[in-house]
């Protein structure tokens, strides 16, 4: 979706990603060296939210010397930080693209991040935490991992990709090892998931997320969209039980009693939450619309402001 002539186009427009906070993938996060040890924070890395993770970002446009976004976009958790910008800096973004997300985990959301965060601090390798150079919790790791990835799809995907499907099913005696082909899958994803992710930052990152409630932060959510300037695009996924299209369309209902512009639109789509990865070309329409609204708009407030300067 990023690229000339793509939903985001390059040969238009800036493109700004930035890892999180707390991540392992360059940011500093709990695998990262602390500085007044000399060895990795682990379970004393200060805890963080949405809100923190945006902010962190405000600063790294700061640096960049950007004072104003034509428009924040992400998924899932990203689309949580797309919600907190307009929230928190809303002089500071035109347009804002929240896709398959929320404004509040649900209880049952929680539910799952819970029984993740459970199987990895269970894993008698996670040592409280402090397992750098040591073996890691992958065992752990694999399950929260395998856990989450079942409220990615739909019914429907597994149905269809595996069905009742059975391989080495033994008759001659009892066996828990995998025998479906849901099952190999799942560890299959599991496993690689457990080679390259840090289990710390799992528990961190899903614990900010369960954290975020933008109406529990400023009351309601219409105060939390009462001071938003930015215009909305929605997008949720059809077959999306982990964020349905219902968490969007109360997200469109709170904006709309405060007064502000949005609009939402449902992808339709088999492949569940995680439908807003893999169905870019169904979404590519209403973004390069959404931002082309966006752009003209902002140049003509730009051109509206250096006529009066200059009269």
């Amino acid at each position: 979706m990023i690229g000339p002539g793509k939903a985001f186009d390059t040969a238009k427009y800036f493109v700004i990603c930035a890892n999180t906070i707390g991540g392992c993938k360059g940011s500093t996060g709990p695998s990262s060296i602390n500085p007044n040890t000399g060895r990795p924070y682990g379970p004393d890395f200060p805890s963080f939210t949405i809100r923190d993770m945006v902010r962190s970002q405000r600063r790294l446009i700061d640096h960049l010397g950007i004072g104003r976004l034509l428009a924040t976009a992400g998924g899932s958790m990203a689309g949580m930080e797309v919600l907190e910008w307009a929230v928190t800096y809303p002089d500071r973004v035109r347009l804002s693209i929240p896709i398959a997300t929320a404004c509040a985990q649900t209880a049952q959301d929680i539910a799952f991040n819970a029984i993740g965060r459970r199987a990895i601090m269970a894993d008698p390798r996670w040592r409280g935490g402090n397992y750098y150079g040591k073996e890691p919790p992958i065992d752990g790791l694999a399950i929260a991992r395998m856990i989450g990835h079942i409220t990615y799809l739909s019914d429907h995907t597994l149905t269809n990709k595996f069905g009742r499907n059975v391989r080495n099913r033994s008759n001659h005696r009892p066996s828990f090892d995998p025998e479906f082909e849901v099952e190999q899958y799942l560890e299959h994803k599991g496993r690689a998931f457990a080679s390259r992710f840090d289990a710390n930052s799992y528990l961190y990152i899903t614990s900010a997320i369960d954290r975020f409630d933008l109406s529990a932060e400023n009351g309601s959510l219409e105060n939390a969209f009462k001071r938003v300037h930015s215009t909305f695009l929605l997008l949720s996924i059809s077959s999306d039980w982990l964020y349905p299209p219902s968490r969007s369309h109360e997200t469109l209902s709170a904006l709309k009693r405060c007064g502000k512009t949005g609009t939402h639109e449902t992808i339709d789509s088999s492949y569940g939450h995680d439908a807003f990865l893999v169905e870019g070309r169904k979404m590519s329409a209403a973004i390069s619309s959404a931002l082309g609204e966006a752009c003209h708009s902002e140049v003509r407030a730009v051109e509206t402001t250096s006529k009066t300067h200059i009269r």
